[in-house]
């Protein structure tokens, strides 16, 4: 009990705990769990900025994407400042953060909006902080009367949290006879009713965010924060092989590095690394733990090395 005891008198000299809690805690039969009797002690603020350092080292650790992690912490900085001046009477900006993603698949558009999603929590911008992720069929209806009623129902889902459309541009395909205008035009109505319930985020192809936009002209003024998402270069693309490799408890031989860093220099030429990036490393990735599988099944004997082990051969093109 004496580490016990020695713990919660430190506590008392650092301010955590009263003179009182030391002596409730030190008269507790029962073993004193340390984080329990901390956490009573600290401040909101305490336990706020604890979480959001938890959160900012979640978003530095991605591969790449500096530019979107440098705007993603002055979000992060505006959003509690101008929480802090309004909490002094002074001036403050309104607090809009719907935001437009614009990038090729693979770059870290959905995985960046779920850590927004805990970074608003955390500041007290959004009261869950989860990601609801949705694609125009789960929008768009077949009648009239549908397809506001399927919007409805997925920006319920969002209450408290982000509400994440990929490939957003689809929206405005299909014609006048689509519905997809009528889905824009309750997003638009469901952003005006809901403003600080939730956040928008419209994700898609550069090009054709961009087209999307200025073909609603109404809707460039009501997102009033757009990061691009730029492609992997080769050395971003292969710590993320590593990453992936390391995850799933395998390692890569000295000649498996060099084949994917081929492969993946092959692809950044064509469509498949356009479309890909980290998506393409993760799918070559599967193929070869694949691949390993159907060699090692028919040997007699296989070692734990052989189990771990992919090898170059077990890479293959396309």
């Amino acid at each position: 009990m004496r580490d016990k005891y020695e713990y919660l008198l430190d506590l008392v000299k650092m301010g955590k705990i009263s003179c009182t809690d030391y002596i409730k805690a030190a008269c507790d039969n029962d073993s004193t769990n340390k984080d329990t009797i901390l956490g009573k002690d600290l401040t909101r603020g305490e336990r706020q900025k604890e979480g959001i350092d938890d959160v900012m080292n979640e978003l530095d650790s991605l591969i790449g994407l500096d530019d979107v992690k440098k705007l993603i912490r002055e979000i992060q900085a505006f959003a509690v400042i101008q929480k802090r001046r309004k909490e002094e009477n002074l001036n403050a900006d309104s607090l809009v953060f719907h935001m437009i993603f614009k990038g090729n698949p693979g770059t870290g558009k959905t995985t960046v909006a779920r850590i927004l999603g805990k970074i608003f929590n955390k500041i007290g911008i959004l009261e869950k902080g989860h990601l609801i992720e949705v694609e125009r069929a789960d929008l768009v209806g077949e009648y009239i009367g549908h397809t506001a009623l399927k919007v409805r129902e997925q920006v319920k889902r969002a209450m408290g949290g982000i509400l994440f459309i990929d490939e957003a541009y689809s929206l405005a395909r299909g014609g006048d006879k689509d519905f997809g205008k009528e889905a824009i035009d309750t997003l638009v109505k469901a952003m005006e009713d809901n403003k600080n319930n939730f956040i928008l985020i419209l994700a898609g192809y550069k090009s054709e965010m961009d087209n999307f936009i200025s073909i609603n002209p109404g809707l460039k003024s009501r997102f009033p924060i757009t990061i691009e998402f730029k492609d992997y270069n080769i050395d971003e693309l292969m710590k993320i092989a590593k990453m992936i490799v390391d995850k799933r408890e395998y390692k890569l031989s000295i000649d498996a590095r060099i084949k994917i860093k081929s492969i993946i220099e092959k692809s950044m030429d064509s469509n498949d690394y356009r479309m890909g990036n980290a998506r393409l490393v993760r799918n070559i990735v599967e193929k070869a733990i694949r691949k390993q599988a159907s060699r090692l099944i028919h040997k007699k004997t296989i070692s734990r090395e052989d189990l771990i082990t992919l090898r170059g051969d077990d890479f293959i093109n396309g």
